[in-house]
């Protein structure tokens, strides 16, 4: 009589997959392609007569990739790497892992070979076979347990320090977006001209957007390749698995939007909205021609650019790469050496500006990262875990609407994470929305789990793999660890790695009477100075810089010190200029809810009294960063 027994299987190495990318492209890509994985995964799990519940596999995404799908194609991975399955029996005559294990590398298999047979058969010889052999067969790491307690979820962990993967070594040049892994070509020296010619081969017989997909002097490894052209042929995948079921592609995105549309977005809404016909005309043909016609963001769809009424009028114009938008980057010999159609472009632009009474565009855009909080120590509990799972699949099934209607492009949303890329303007409402909308999902459960929050605001320059390798440590130590959980966190990129960073608990971040943070609403009193409308002026800011420097309290503090800290900077304000207010005491009411963003908050998760939380020194980057949003780091 066979006993039932748990399978835990993880799929990885996520971080060293998704988060290496040269572009946005990139960052979507790796962690679609994760999470098909670890559904083909649960899929073979299926086969052999075993039952994953938990997390609950989406069953929309599940029927597209055995060919079954109906309704929309699954656009972002919601699968998670990580799973637990019912299985019969210890017994490879009931259910053997390896063909879980099998499976995923079969597929694995499948994608690059449809990526080979499309990009690469006919300009690659021994050479770069050899390397992508070698790559492709030999990058997953895949570890699984079974037991037969329910309840023992670290037994897959203490599997997982067995360490048994061991990458291959990698000779030569070095891969341009994967770190340690050889490029394609095979060059073991630096050969700038034999590479090359390979990669100039592979650039001039590519079809389907090879030519904006692979920059010059861009040099893959084969990992990396699967990653940017696999959009362009998953839906050609139709793949014989060993256990002998179909797995099959559909469409998917390639207009995932580049970190400089991105930036753009707000900007170009007020263009459509604003500018002179003509001068839009103008300044795409301009822009066109500057580019050779190459429309990289023709399938990029963005919600306010789609409800705009000239956004069918203007669609070549909403489908421009994103650099041409930037005063700034058409100064970019690099970007863009024919500089005599650079600088009519740049004049095109000027014109665009002007007609609309527009201030240049914001060179800054958002990546927003969200993870659950408390949750693993309510998954042990298997009375709980049919509520989790239930929670989950609510949360996921409307995070994409959420971040479509805050102007962003979902990477994932699965379990209990959201990653997204979102315009500046949008990132923290997004982030608001979907915390409320997480709270929902549990409300009745009985499981007391928060949502935390980072949120990486980046300049377009910055490299991103850089702002996404941070994203995590910015979540999980500073909003997390570092405020107590249920909390945000924000940091600010600008170019030269100077930045801001501020991190609150939400229930000092949101005024409950709007639901909005007091950042957003104290940013939107600030103005640029010289307004007769300026509330907040930007030499206020500084002063308040100046003063937290001179007598902010020492850590813990005392409320006498506060007071007289607030007494300062309330005169300082009635003495700016600026203000319309007439008694110190008003002015202390004004400024309070900025000097208590100044005030970094440590939330206590088993005392969520607000009087039982630890105050720590002032800081003065939540008024640097009231000044960012408000001016939208251009000023």
């Amino acid at each position: 009589m066979s006993t039932s027994h748990y399978f835990h299987f993880t799929l990885g190495p996520v971080q060293g997959f998704v988060a290496q990318a040269r572009r946005t492209r990139d960052f979507w890509a790796g962690s679609f392609i994760l999470s098909w994985l670890s559904a083909v995964a649960i899929e073979a799990v299926g086969r052999q007569g075993g039952d994953v519940a938990f997390p609950e596999p989406d069953g929309h995404y599940m029927n597209w990739l055995v060919g079954k799908g109906s309704g929309r194609q699954p656009r972002q991975g919601s699968i998670p790497n990580r799973f637990k399955g019912v299985v019969a029996a210890v017994d490879p005559a009931t259910f053997d892992p390896d063909v879980v294990v099998g499976a995923v590398q079969a597929a694995w298999q499948a994608l690059a070979d449809t990526v080979w047979t499309h990009d690469l058969s006919e300009v690659a010889g021994p050479v770069q076979r050899a390397v992508w052999d070698r790559q492709i067969g030999r990058f997953w790491d895949m570890s699984w347990v079974i037991t037969p307690d329910e309840g023992d979820g670290a037994a897959l962990d203490k599997r997982k320090n067995w360490r048994t993967h061991t990458p291959p070594d990698e000779p030569g040049v070095k891969c341009s977006m994967m770190e340690g892994w050889q490029e394609l070509s095979g060059q073991v020296a630096p050969n700038r001209r034999e590479m090359n010619a390979f990669w100039d081969a592979v650039r001039e017989q590519g079809q389907n957007g090879m030519t904006s997909d692979l920059a010059e002097n861009e040099a893959l490894c084969a990992i990396a390749f699967v990653k940017r052209r696999f959009s362009r042929h998953f839906h050609h995948l139709d793949a014989q698995l060993p256990s002998g079921w179909k797995l099959k592609g559909w469409e998917v995105p390639s207009g995932v939007p580049s970190v400089a549309y991105m930036a753009a977005v707000p900007w170009l809404k007020n263009v459509l909205e604003k500018a002179d016909a003509d001068d839009l005309r103008a300044f795409h043909a301009a822009a066109a021609e500057l580019t050779g016609g190459e429309y990289g963001e023709w399938l990029t769809t963005i919600r306010c650019l789609r409800a705009q009424p000239r956004a069918g009028d203007f669609k070549h114009l909403l489908s421009l790469d994103g650099n041409v938008f930037y005063s700034s980057q058409l100064e970019n010999r690099n970007l863009f050496p024919d500089r005599a159609l650079a600088e009519k472009a740049q004049k095109a632009l000027k014109r665009v500006e002007v007609s609309a009474g527009l201030d240049p565009v914001s060179p800054f855009y958002a990546i927003l990262l969200m993870d659950g909080d408390s949750l693993g120590s309510h998954m042990s509990d298997i009375g709980k875990q049919r509520a989790i799972a239930d929670g989950l699949r609510k949360f996921t099934r409307q995070a994409p609407d959420i971040v479509d209607r805050w102007n962003g492009f979902l990477i994932y949303a699965g379990g209990d994470d959201v990653l997204a890329v979102l315009p500046l303007e949008d990132a923290i409402p997004c982030a608001t929305e979907l915390r409320s909308h997480y709270l929902g999902c549990f409300r009745d459960t009985g499981i007391p789990t928060t949502l935390s929050g980072g949120i990486e605001f980046a300049h377009i320059r910055m490299p991103l793999g850089k702002v996404l390798g941070d994203a995590h440590p910015l979540l999980d130590e500073l909003a997390k660890d570092g405020r107590g959980r249920d909390a945000l966190a924000i940091r600010v990129w600008k170019p030269g790695g100077s930045k801001i960073e501020w991190a609150q608990p939400w229930s000092i971040a949101l005024n409950p009477e709007s639901n909005k943070t007091y950042l957003e609403e104290i940013a939107g009193q600030l103005r640029l100075e010289g307004e007769e409308s300026t509330q907040f002026s930007g030499k206020f800011i500084y002063k308040i810089v100046e003063r937290l420097a001179d007598l902010a309290p020492t850590e813990g503090g005392d409320d006498d010190a506060r007071s007289v800290l607030t007494d300062v900077l309330a005169m300082e304000y009635l003495n700016s200029g600026k203000s319309r207010l007439t008694t110190r005491g008003e002015a202390r009411q004004f400024i309070q809810p900025l000097l208590e963003q100044c005030t970094p908050v440590i939330r206590d998760p088993d005392e969520p009294k607000p009087e039982r939380w630890g105050r720590m020194v002032r800081e003065a980057d939540a008024a640097l960063l009231v000044r960012f949003l408000a001016h939208k780091g251009v000023a």
